[in-house]
């Protein structure tokens, strides 16, 4: 007998490698779990079948708590139960040998005392008290709540346009969706658990990229009510869109040339046209609604004709890094590089070296750019990990095709400038990662010295400011900047003042804002003394049971990074007619089968 064997992949092995694959697509689209004490047990005892049984708080602690979790589940606990799963989880935190035992007990402890009315509501009224949410998953993640499964089942059938008339019953924006949404909807697409997530996105972009003909907004009898909209970005749009429809007298108050918001000044061309988003733009203005210009509004006084005022103004302001030399001469906010190539007016780095500071969807929309505008070379500097930026993965690629270097764990120390105040480097300090810190593993100063990145541009991208302090004077309340809104968007101490989008949550997603217009203009149309209801009377395919067959998810390609890095042109190429089919083919229809049929299916007006 051979004293040594060669390691081979056994056939148990491969089926353990299916069940945990398996579990990872399940759980990859589980954050809508509908009872979290039910959840967090079935986690408990799956860590238990991971025990190697060597120490007592593993081997024995683990099925123990699962056994307590149980009572609660099943209507045998009291009050005192809850307090003994607590302890039970300490115990084992404290003493289990190894991971397995002192992660499982830490869930646990984080369950009990973060959800601790749940448990509660198991103890007293013999039910789960957490509000679980009435959609189908995909439904539930998309902030809009847009009717996901029915635009597909029409985008299957070859109903472009009525694809898009259902999409803008929630979303006035889909040609805009369909290009840059973050597409949060995927996350929670029960497709993952068979396969690949629905490409969501892609589908929303084919059925508007191929629409037969557009159709002009649809409006009520008029109110003789007047709104004012300070803010053309994609909340102040909505909230104008749907006003407009309610048949409310709506006026766009925009600060610059151009509507949009950071539609058009914070996202480049060769992700959203501008030719696309003026199109866009045009349709929602189609319905009668006024835009001034150029007119900046400073003080409310100036709006006291009218019936409601609704304060869309975003985050337009520059956050600077505070550091010694950032007053040189070369050092430039990504807010203000990507205003000027949003009025088309791009700056020329021929043949200089641009450092980028950040890590979000703006940093590589700002390096890229700089590409495009002949930059001999461009650093990324981020003072994480590249596994912890905020950047969108796809975003993060595109800007490593292009050729921009991404230089993580590395903070920026001091801008350094020549005699003349002139940009000459970057001077940065080596980072170590340490633990977790508001959700994100923190970096250190590593035991390295600091090094000089030699630069003639330093574009600072650590997220935008928002320019609030002209209303905060005038009695609009501010926290941080950001001006205190209700959950339906009133601003309770200005009778008739609404407000929403970034300058209401912060920098966020064109969908979330989006959403906060939305919300604005069902509330505002309330305030004013209505109940107009919005609707879409497309009727639907017929539904058909499938998609337990496997088939693999299709991605968007893109151009030649070698190509697309000389211009400005959409770089991301839509999915082909066969590959749109195929992909709305895969919908498991949520919204008609199990899930969906139980909560009742769709949403038909709001």
């Amino acid at each position: 007998m051979a004293r040594l064997h060669v390691m081979e992949r056994s056939e148990a092995q491969a089926v353990m490698d299916g069940l945990h694959t398996a579990l990872e697509h399940r759980l990859s689209v589980s954050s809508l779990a509908p009872c979290p004490v039910e959840f967090t047990a079935a986690y408990i005892a799956m860590c238990a079948t991971q025990s190697c049984g060597k120490c007592t708080p593993c081997r024995v602690g683990l099925n123990t708590l699962h056994d307590l979790f149980d009572e609660v589940l099943e209507n045998r606990a009291t009050p005192a139960t809850l307090d003994l799963i607590e302890r039970t989880a300490r115990s084992i935190y404290l003493s289990a040998d190894c991971a397995i035992g002192y992660e499982a007990a830490d869930m646990a402890l984080t369950a009990i005392r973060g959800f601790r009315d749940d448990f509660e509501s198991h103890v007293h009224n013999h039910a789960c008290g957490f509000k679980q949410s009435e959609l189908v998953p995909c439904v539930s993640g998309c902030p809009a709540g847009v009717d996901i499964p029915g635009y597909i089942s029409l985008v299957e059938a070859g109903r472009y346009t009525d694809a898009v008339k259902l999409i803008r019953k929630d979303n006035p924006l889909p040609l805009v969706c369909g290009y840059v949404c973050e597409h949060p909807c995927e996350m929670h697409c029960r497709r993952g658990m068979v396969d690949d997530p629905m490409n969501i996105r892609g589908l929303k972009r084919y059925a508007v990229d191929h629409m037969d003909q557009d159709y002009v907004p649809e409006t009520c009898e008029a109110t003789g009510k007047r709104v004012a909209v300070v803010g053309g970005g994609p909340a102040g749009l909505s909230a104008a869109h749907y006003l407009s429809g309610m048949g409310h007298d709506v006026t766009i108050f925009e600060a610059r040339k151009h509507l949009g918001g950071m539609l058009r000044y914070g996202i480049p061309n060769y992700r959203l046209p501008h030719d696309l988003l003026e199109q866009e733009i045009g349709w929602i203005l189609s319905s009668g609604i006024d835009v001034e210009l150029e007119h900046p509004i400073d003080d409310l006084a100036e709006l006291k004709d009218f019936d409601a005022v609704y304060l869309a103004i975003g985050a337009h302001g520059d956050n600077r890094l505070g550091l010694p030399g950032e007053d040189a001469q070369g050092v430039i906010s990504a807010v203000e590089m990507l205003r000027a190539v949003g009025d088309e007016m791009p700056p020329d780095f021929t043949g200089k070296r641009v450092c980028v500071v950040g890590g979000g969807n703006v940093a590589m929309d700002v390096a890229r750019s700089a590409v495009r505008c002949g930059a001999e070379k461009v650093t990324i500097v981020y003072r994480r990990r590249v596994a912890d930026m905020t950047a969108q993965d796809e975003e993060i690629a595109g800007a490593e095709a292009e050729g921009c270097e991404l230089l993580e764990l590395h903070a920026p120390v001091s801008i350094e400038a020549n005699e003349d105040g002139v940009v000459t480097g970057l001077r940065v300090q080596p980072q170590i990662i340490g633990g977790l810190k508001r959700g994100r593993p923190a970096p250190r100063d590593a035991a390295a010295e600091e090094v000089v990145i030699p630069c003639d541009i330093v574009a600072v991208a650590i997220g935008q400011k928002i320019l609030s302090d002209d209303f905060a004077s005038q009695g609009i309340p501010t926290k941080w900047g950001r001006i205190q809104a209700a959950e339906d968007g009133s601003v309770a101490e200005v009778e008739g003042v609404f407000a929403g989008g970034d300058c209401q949550s912060g920098p966020a997603t064109v969908i979330r804002a989006v959403n906060a217009g939305k919300v604005a203009a069902g509330n505002i149309d309330n305030y004013l003394g209505f109940n107009h209801e919005v609707s879409c009377d497309v009727e639907l395919p017929p539904v058909q049971f499938k998609g337990k067959t496997s088939c693999a998810r299709c991605e968007m390609t893109e151009r030649e990074a070698s190509d697309r890095t000389c211009d400005f042109d959409l770089v991301e190429h839509g999915l082909t007619e066969e590959e749109a089919h195929q992909e709305a083919s895969r919908c498991l229809r949520c919204d008609h089968f199990g899930f969906g049929a139980f909560r009742g299916g769709r949403i038909h007006q709001w």
